[in-house]
């Protein structure tokens, strides 16, 4: 069962955030129960991938709500497609807010778990607000380090201050009144594709597989001011102590960030789960990956809520 639902974001009262709530079988609200918190990708919305792991997690007896990020999706604020780090990250806390303040959500086992760069703004969310009980990661990115450092962790950190460059050429054009100009999220074309799992990615969003209207797959390019210097799993080593699970394909080009997190992590219950032969891309709705990635995530957060 799932219904949608509106909310003023607590850290921004001029935006109000569109979601989708997705409640257990039999469900009772005079009763009390874990909840957590679904964070889509980067460019992605709450009807793709987020909507597919919140509805497996609801099967699983625990309230789960998948939301548009804020400036995105159905969400309001300007300017659109922003895609801001930190706001992301103030986002999540803003959805713990909401869940909070429902009667039925037991506030004292709350969780969160998002997928891509949703999944690195996770992990930096919970380094943030202990509210947040326990964690999971599905294709985790650090997406300031794939900004810096490339999809396969290949690039030196100094060759991405062009990219800087370029978000501040962005701002001084909007500052005058201009457009700043804009950026793919995955490629815009197949023969734009730089490799076969960026082939998938261009699939994924501009096709039938997953495409939806609220989801333009771009963000504006003054963010890159935000992203480039961005860190996902700052003082993870410190205090990211929440029971962690973190879930990757054998075959994936982003291995390495989630590998990173896992081992960066400063959570004495951790454990990182290999899905093997499924790519990044896969495990956001290959039926066999899915399955096979939420016999994992369902059970940890009833284990840990």
């Amino acid at each position: 069962m799932s219904q949608k639902v509106n909310f003023k974001n607590s850290n921004n009262a001029d935006i109000t955030m569109s979601a989708i709530l997705f409640l257990p079988e039999g469900f009772d609200e005079s009763q009390k129960y874990p909840a957590v918190v679904v964070t889509h990708p980067g460019g992605g919305v709450k009807e793709q991938t987020a909507s597919t792991y919140a509805a497996k997690i609801a099967e699983g007896g625990i309230i789960a709500v998948a939301y548009d990020a804020s400036y995105q999706g159905e969400s309001t604020g300007e300017p659109r497609q922003l895609e801001n780090p930190y706001i992301r990250v103030e986002d999540i806390s803003a959805v713990v807010d909401y869940l909070s303040s429902l009667p039925y959500v037991d506030a004292e086992k709350i969780g969160a778990v998002g997928i891509c760069a949703g999944a690195g703004y996770t992990a930096n969310a919970a380094i943030n607000d202990h509210r947040i009980k326990a964690v999971a990661g599905i294709s985790t990115v650090n997406i300031g380090a794939m900004y810096r450092n490339g999809w396969d962790g290949s690039v030196k950190d100094a060759d991405a201050l062009p990219l800087l460059m370029m978000g501040a050429d962005a701002r001084a054009k909007e500052a005058q009144g201009n457009d700043g100009g804009k950026l793919p999220f995955a490629p815009e074309t197949r023969e734009s594709a730089p490799s076969p799992e960026m082939e998938e990615a261009w699939e994924y969003y501009r096709t039938p597989r997953a495409m939806c209207a609220t989801s333009p797959g771009y963000l504006p390019s003054r963010s890159l001011t935000q992203l480039v210097t961005y860190n996902a799993y700052n003082f993870a080593e410190a205090f990211l102590v929440q029971p962690l699970q973190i879930i990757v394909g054998s075959e994936s080009g982003s291995r390495w960030m989630s590998e990173d997190l896992y081992q960066r992590a400063a959570s004495t219950d951790k454990n990182l789960h290999i899905v093997n032969g499924a790519n990044h891309m896969q495990l956001y709705d290959i039926p066999q990956y899915v399955e096979e990635t939420a016999s994992v995530v369902v059970p940890f957060f009833q284990k840990n809520l």
